[in-house]
């Protein structure tokens, strides 16, 4: 029974400027029925808040999708604060490294797959699905990692386990159930999905939570039962009736198990006809060897390495069918029909991603199966199909500044939110060449009355004179370049010349790259360069200046769509500017001034109207991993301190069986115990 709670927005602003407007017609398209609406929102006009506003009114489960993981992140931890009875989750890829399993016929290269887990992404995967499951007024903000295979709701739900106090119970069968739904057995510390026997205790971690519960069974029952801190080891509240899920989330129940491993032994000989019969001993040999050695390990273990490309067997689809994905866990009503709001953030980014998901994966798994590495139904294990992605969905907002022809093709004219509530305008735009040539430029000094002249020095040097000017002032400077080798050389260079600098691109990790933000909302360093990820809804009121290099060189980084994006990162600031660094002028670029521009007029009629003086946007610095992170570390270092201690100091000596261990539990498949053990080699090295 899912509870009943409705969604209650928290806040100490009221909607403003074009923000009633917005949402109530934004409203009144969801109450007539209309499918596809799209908010065209200006950078810093409060978007998030104008769609908390239409979430709290329209009462139902909400998907937001975000084009990667640290708008996600931004975005979740937003949406935590505007609703904070709700439950707001945070659903994205929980690797830290992938690299895909792929085979490249003209160099004969096998690529096995790896995979580094994040065992904090991994926790926060399974808090969303069971509150889901659970909950009626959920919020989940997901990359487009959620039109990828997950295992069935239906079997995840069936098989959570509810403990009640005073309930019959012994020790062993508490065991049984537990290892039933995946959970492993330990006798050291406990992680996620993990519980360990101690006497006529048993203590569990769940999967989605960083807490341990103790069952004390005494007499044949559960006597008592007590939530306990995993880092402190306090004991918290006491519970008369707990919920445990399943450890993973592909569950497969035995009869399904075998009927699937006699479907994958039958694909196999057909398959292995079809390679002989045109030639491909090597191939048929290949296939053979591993698809047997896969159900070896299936009956023994329960799984293998790339299990999923098996997903189609276990989950009993036909081929071709698309996979479950978090999409199937949210609520639909009897005919199937869905029952959740859908809103793509920075749609014109995210439906084409959302797109192009499907295509390389296929491709890349036909070359598999082709060359005798994979069964033809691993191409069932892929994310959805545009149109299978679109019959999942049900009533959708878009959101941006600059929506496309798909979006605005699909709801027609848009709902415009030009206007800011805190009279914030548009940056001023002001073009400067990429070379240095002879001459003077003309800029402000650092209290803004006054001007300066100076010979020009070229695009870097000139962004690096107003990048110092504006830290004078307190405030932080961004500049975009065109490739990720291009922002680390430029950050050495910045570094180099006494400027507190650090790049973020695609190569940085997902929690990294979270904290790079923070820090330089802090002040921790003073220049953020970038790439493409700089684009697109990263909310950072302390940006007053913002550098684009080489503006005049057409592309998909500095189109017209891009360029206003990029423009809109200082439109957060009362003293934003942009510089647009360019030696000829581009349709791209005038036409980015151009809107720009129209923007700037329509809000200064607005302010001077309504008697507003603008200012900086003034919002609270968090993240959404920060704590669990940090929780992580405290234990890091105390597991660290115990294993010493147990050594009697010699560390060595244990680093190597440290080293032992993350290699075992590498060979189990096991990545997060590999993980952490990885990180307490790393502290105990550095401790030496």
């Amino acid at each position: 029974m899912k509870s009943s709670n409705i969604f209650t927005l928290k806040s100490d602003y009221r909607p403003a400027g074009d923000q009633p407007k917005a949402i109530e017609a934004l409203v009144d398209g969801l109450e007539k029925g209309k499918r596809d609406q799209t908010l065209l929102g200006v950078t810093g006009s409060g978007k998030t808040f104008t769609v908390a506003n239409v979430i709290q009114k329209w009462q139902k489960p909400t998907l937001v999708i975000a084009h990667n993981k640290t708008l996600a992140a931004q975005l979740a931890a937003e949406y935590r604060e505007f609703f904070p009875k709700n439950a707001v989750h945070y659903f994205v890829s929980y690797y830290d490294f992938y690299q895909p399993e792929a085979y490249v016929p003209i160099t004969d290269t096998y690529i096995e797959k790896e995979a580094q887990i994040n065992e904090d992404i991994e926790r926060l995967r399974h808090a969303a699905t069971q509150a889901l499951l659970t909950r009626s007024d959920v919020i989940i903000v997901a990359s487009v990692s959620c039109i990828y295979g997950l295992g069935s709701p239906v079997e995840y739900e069936k098989v959570n386990l509810k403990l009640r106090k005073g309930e019959a119970m012994t020790r062993a069968t508490l065991t049984r159930k537990l290892i039933s739904i995946y959970f492993e057995r330990t006798a050291g510390d406990l992680s996620p999905g993990t519980f360990r026997a101690l006497g006529s205790r048993v203590e569990l971690m769940p999967a989605s939570e960083r807490v341990i519960y103790r069952l004390d069974l005494t007499g044949g029952k559960i006597a008592k039962m007590e939530e306990i801190d995993a880092t402190t080891r306090e004991i918290g509240a006491k519970h008369d009736a707990i919920f445990v899920f399943p450890a993973r989330q592909y569950v497969t129940p035995k009869d399904v198990q075998d009927a699937a491993l006699a479907d994958i032994e039958l694909e196999l000989a057909e398959r292995l006809k079809i390679l002989n019969a045109a030639g491909k001993i090597l191939e048929a040999e290949r296939l053979k060897r591993r698809t047997r050695q896969d159900i070896a390990m299936i009956r023994e273990f329960g799984f293998c390495s790339g299990i999923e490309n098996y997903s189609r067997h276990f989950d009993r689809r036909k081929p071709g069918e698309p996979p479950y994905t978090l999409l199937d866990y949210f609520p639909h009503d009897k005919e199937g029909k869905p029952e959740f709001l859908t809103v793509i953030d920075e749609s014109h980014v995210t439906v084409p991603q959302i797109g192009g998901m499907y295509a390389g994966d296929r491709s890349r798994k036909q070359t598999l199966v082709e060359h005798g590495f994979r069964l033809p139904s691993a191409v069932d294990n892929r994310p959805l199909m545009f149109e299978e992605f679109e019959k999942r969905i049900g009533q959708i907002m878009y959101t941006s500044a600059t929506p496309a022809a798909y979006e605005l093709s699909r709801s027609g004219t848009p709902v415009e939110q030009v206007i800011r509530p805190t009279g914030l305008v548009d940056p001023e735009i002001i073009v400067r060449p990429i070379v240095s040539e002879k001459g003077e430029i003309v800029s402000p000094d650092i209290s803004g009355d006054t001007i300066s002249r100076h010979p020009y020095p070229g695009q870097v040097k000139d962004f690096i004179a107003e990048a110092e000017a504006v830290t004078k002032r307190g405030a932080r400077s961004m500049v975009t370049v065109l490739t990720k080798k291009m922002a680390e050389d430029l950050t050495q260079f910045l570094v180099e010349r006494g400027v507190k600098a650090r790049y973020v691109h695609s190569d940085v990790k997902t929690i990294e790259r979270i904290e790079i933000l923070r820090d330089f909302r802090k002040g921790v360093f003073d220049v953020l360069v970038g790439v493409n990820l700089l684009r697109e809804g990263l909310d950072l009121p302390e940006v007053e200046l913002v550098g684009i290099l080489d503006a005049d060189k057409e592309g998909f980084l500095r189109s017209e769509t891009s360029l206003i994006q990029t423009i809109g990162r200082a439109a957060r600031n009362v003293r934003g500017r942009v510089i647009l660094y360019a030696d000829t002028s581009t349709g791209s670029m005038e036409r980015a001034i151009g809107e720009t521009n129209r923007r700037r007029e329509i809000q200064i009629t607005y302010n001077k109207a309504h008697k507003i003086t603008p200012k900086t946007i003034e919002k609270r610095i968090h993240d959404i991993v920060g704590d669990i992170e940090r929780s992580r570390r405290r234990a890091i270092q105390e597991l660290t301190r115990m294993d010493t201690h147990a050594f009697a100091g010699d560390t060595e000596k244990l680093v190597k069986e440290k080293r032992r261990q993350m290699h075992e539990a590498a060979d189990r498949l096991d990545f997060e115990t590999a993980a952490l053990i990885r990180d307490e080699i790393r502290a105990l090295e550095q401790a030496k």
